[in-house]
C-alpha cells in the first residue's frame, strides 16, 4: 500500500493532468494500478468534472474518497454532446462493470408455478422447470407477482406451505402457527380426507389460473348449490373462501395507480449503504416490485440519476411515466435517452401531493425497511433517520447523534448534559455530564462553547483508541438545545478545532415543544416530516431531562453540603469527607461522638462541634442528665 506521502504526490500528479483536459463533453475512465477499470463517468466539461476528484477530500463522500485513493491513471473519450456521453457511459458501464459505479445484477429471469403430482399435491413458485413429473404453469416475467399470487392462494384456501409429507406425517407433532391463525387446514392432524384437500387444492389452482373475479363467481355458484342441497358445512367453507378473496382484493386496492403504466422509484440512505425500491405498475395495478442495496452514499439527485441509468440499461420495458421521490440530476438528458429507447415519450416526475405522492412515500418506506434490515434497526427508526438526513441535507443518515443542553438556576450550579442516540435509539452508556468550570453566571453560549471544546479535546486525545461509544468516536450530527444563537456561538469553535460535524439547534415553541431545527442563517420547519419530527422531539426531551436531572442533583448536594459547612470548623473538604463516609446528612446527624471522631479527616474538636450541632451542648447534657459518682 502506498504511503500517505506517495498518495499525496500521485493525487497532485493526477490533478495536474486533469487540469489539462478540454472543456468538452465526454466520458472519463478511472484505472487502478493493475489497469482494471474501477469507475466510469460522464461530464459536460471533462476538465471541470475530473479535476474535482483530485481536489480537497472534504468535498467528497466516503465512497468517492475510497475510489480516488485507488486511482492510478485515467483516460477519456470526447463526445459531441453530453447526451452522447450519457449513452456511451451506459454502454461502457454495462460492458466493464466497474466496482465503484452502482451495479445492478440483471437477474430478471422467468418464474414458474410448479404443481406437484401424486396425492396431496402442492403449489410452489420456482425459477426454472425440472423434469420431475410435476406440471408447470408459466413462464412469468415477475417473480414477485407470482410469489404474491401463490402465497395468496395458499392462505385463502388454507393449503400447507411446510415440508411435511402426507399421509406419512399424519399425527406427528402439533400443527404450526398457520393452523391457529386460520391460514392452513393442517392435514398433519390426520382429520382431513384426501377428497376435501383436493377440493381446496383445485379451487386454489382455478384461482391462480383464472384470477380472483372468475374464482369468486365459480365459488359463489358452488356455495348456492351446496346451500340448496342443504350441505351447510360445505357452503360455509366456500363462503369463507369467497370472503378471503374479497379481503385480498381490498388490500390490493391500497397499492393501485390511476396511471395505467408507470414505474415508481425511491431511495433511502443509511450510514454506509443506499437502498433503492422500485414499484412497477401495469394496468393501474402493482405488477412487480424490486429492491436493491448498494454500497456507499452520495447526494440524492446524483444517486437517482446513476441508478436510473443502470436500471434501464438492463431492462427492456420502459414505461411512459417514471415517478421519483425527489429531484434528479440530468433529468432532461435521461428523458431523451429513455424516450429514444422506448420509441415514445417518457416523462420523469417528482410528485408533491395526491395519489402519486402517496405511492412515492410508500416506496420510500419500503426502501427504509431495506436499510433497517441491513443495519439491524427498526424500520421506523431507519425511516426517521433518512427523513432527517434529507431535511438537513446531510451526506449520510446520522446513525450516531450527540445532543447537548445547559442547565442552571440564575447562573448557579451551572452544568451540562450530553445524550447520544445511535440508530434512532438512546445509547445511555454514552451519556456524559459536565460541570461548567470556566464560565461564571448565566452565560449559556459561553457554557456551551466550554462543553463542546472539552468534548472534542477528549476526542483528539482518544481518537486513536477506536472507542465505538466514547469520546473517541466522532458523531454524525450534533444537536444543541437552543436556537441559531447557540449554533452561531459554537460553529466557529468547531471550525477552529477542525471538527467537520454538522451542527444544528433544536428550537422550542412557547409551550416548550419542539418547533424547528436551527442553523446559523435561520430555521428549518420539521412539522411536515412526521418521523423526523418525532425523533428530534425525543432527542430534545431526553437531553433536557438529563441535563436538568443532573442540575437538581448538584443543587441537592450543594444544599446538603451547606448544612455541614455552616458548622464552625467544617469546611468543604471535611464536609465532602463526612458525606463520603456516612453517605447522607441524616447518617451524620445520627452518629455518636466516637463514630464522628474516627471518621476520615476528623479531629476530636471538630467531631465534638458536629455532634453538638445536631444534639446540643455536651456540657448542658452533663449538667442536667449526668449523675455524681458519689451518688
Amino acid at each position: 500500500m502506498d504511503s500517505i506521502e506517495e498518495r499525496a504526490e500521485k493525487k497532485k500528479e493526477l490533478r495536474k493532468k486533469a487540469m489539462q483536459l478540454p472543456l468538452s463533453p465526454g466520458v472519463y475512465i478511472m484505472h487502478d494500478k493493475t489497469g482494471e477499470i474501477i469507475y466510469i463517468g460522464k461530464a459536460k466539461a471533462l476538465k471541470n468534472r475530473v479535476s474535482q476528484y483530485f481536489g480537497s477530500d472534504r468535498n467528497h463522500e466516503e465512497k468517492v474518497r475510497r475510489m480516488v485513493q485507488n486511482v492510478d491513471w485515467f483516460e477519456y473519450i470526447i463526445t459531441d454532446s453530453e447526451f452522447e456521453a450519457l449513452v456511451l457511459e451506459s454502454s461502457l458501464i454495462k460492458q466493464n462493470q466497474p466496482k465503484y459505479n452502482i451495479l445492478l445484477k440483471d437477474d430478471k429471469g422467468y418464474s414458474y408455478i410448479r404443481v406437484s403430482g401424486g396425492s396431496w399435491p402442492r403449489i410452489t413458485e420456482v425459477k426454472k422447470m425440472e423434469d420431475d413429473g410435476a406440471k408447470y404453469i408459466g413462464p412469468y416475467l415477475s417473480s414477485w407477482s407470482i410469489k404474491q399470487t401463490v402465497d395468496s392462494a395458499r392462505k385463502i384456501f388454507r393449503l400447507p406451505d411446510c415440508n411435511k409429507k402426507f399421509p406419512q406425517d399424519f399425527g406427528k407433532g402439533r400443527p404450526c402457527l398457520n393452523y391457529y391463525i386460520k391460514q392452513c387446514c393442517a392435514p398433519c392432524r390426520g382429520r382431513m380426507g384426501e377428497e376435501e384437500y383436493n377440493e381446496a387444492f383445485q379451487q386454489a389452482l382455478d384461482f391462480i389460473k383464472g384470477g380472483s373475479s372468475t374464482s369468486v363467481r365459480a365459488l359463489t355458484a358452488k356455495m348456492e348449490e351446496a346451500a340448496g342441497n342443504m350441505e351447510f358445512e360445505l357452503a360455509a367453507r366456500l363462503r369463507d373462501r369467497i370472503s378471503a378473496i374479497n379481503k385480498m382484493k381490498e388490500r390490493q386496492k391500497v397499492v393501485a395507480s390511476r396511471v395505467e403504466e408507470q414505474d415508481v422509484f425511491a431511495l433511502a440512505q443509511g450510514e454506509t449503504h443506499t437502498a433503492f425500491e422500485v414499484f412497477r405498475f401495469t394496468g393501474g395495478k402493482l405488477s412487480d416490485r424490486e429492491s436493491f442495496l448498494t454500497e456507499g452514499c452520495q447526494p440524492d439527485p446524483e444517486a437517482r440519476s446513476e441508478f436510473l441509468r443502470q436500471y434501464y440499461g438492463i431492462r427492456d420495458r420502459i414505461p411512459p411515466v417514471i415517478a421519483l421521490d425527489g429531484e434528479i440530476e440530468d433529468r432532461e438528458l435521461l428523458e431523451r435517452w429513455l424516450s429514444e429507447k422506448r420509441g415514445r415519450a417518457v416523462h420523469i416526475t417528482a410528485p408533491q401531493r395526491g395519489e402519486q405522492h402517496q405511492l412515492v412515500q410508500m416506496c420510500r418506506t419500503n426502501a427504509a425497511e431495506s436499510i433497517a434490515q441491513h443495519t439491524g434497526t427498526a424500520g421506523r427508526d431507519a425511516s426517521a433517520l433518512d427523513e432527517l438526513r434529507r431535511l438537513l441535507g446531510l451526506e449520510k443518515a446520522p446513525a450516531y447523534i450527540e445532543s447537548y443542553d445547559i442547565s442552571n438556576l440564575q447562573g448557579g450550579e451551572n452544568v451540562a448534559g450530553m445524550v447520544v442516540f445511535e440508530n434512532g435509539r438512546p445509547l445511555k452508556s454514552a451519556y456524559r455530564k459536565f460541570k461548567i468550570k470556566t464560565v461564571e453566571g448565566q452565560d449559556d453560549y459561553g457554557s456551551m462553547r466550554e462543553v463542546i471544546r472539552r468534548r472534542f479535546e477528549e476526542y483528539k486525545a482518544h481518537q486513536q483508541e477506536g472507542d465505538g461509544t466514547g469520546f473517541g468516536r466522532l458523531p454524525d450530527l450534533i444537536l444543541l438545545d437552543g436556537g441559531k444563537g447557540h449554533v452561531a456561538a459554537v460553529q466557529p469553535l468547531l471550525d477552529e478545532m477542525g471538527i467537520a460535524v454538522p451542527l444544528f439547534g433544536m428550537v422550542k415553541d412557547d409551550k416548550h415543544r419542539t418547533r424547528a431545527i436551527a442553523l446559523t442563517g435561520g430555521e428549518i420547519a420539521i412539522s411536515s416530516t412526521r418521523r423526523a419530527f418525532t425523533l428530534v422531539s425525543s432527542i430534545q426531551d431526553e437531553v433536557h431531562r438529563f441535563a436538568i436531572g443532573y442540575h437538581r442533583q448538584q443543587r441537592k448536594k450543594a444544599a446538603i453540603s451547606s448544612t455541614l459547612t455552616s458548622i464552625e470548623g467544617i469546611g468543604q473538604t471535611r464536609a465532602k469527607a463526612l458525606l463520603k463516609h456516612f453517605k447522607t446528612v441524616a447518617n451524620v446527624a445520627g452518629a455518636d461522638l466516637r463514630e464522628l471522631e474516627t471518621a476520615p479527616g476528623m479531629t476530636k474538636p471538630a467531631a465534638r462541634r458536629v455532634f453538638e450541632f445536631f444534639h446540643g451542648s455536651l456540657e448542658a447534657e452533663g449538667e442536667t442528665g449526668a449523675q455524681s459518682p458519689e451518688n
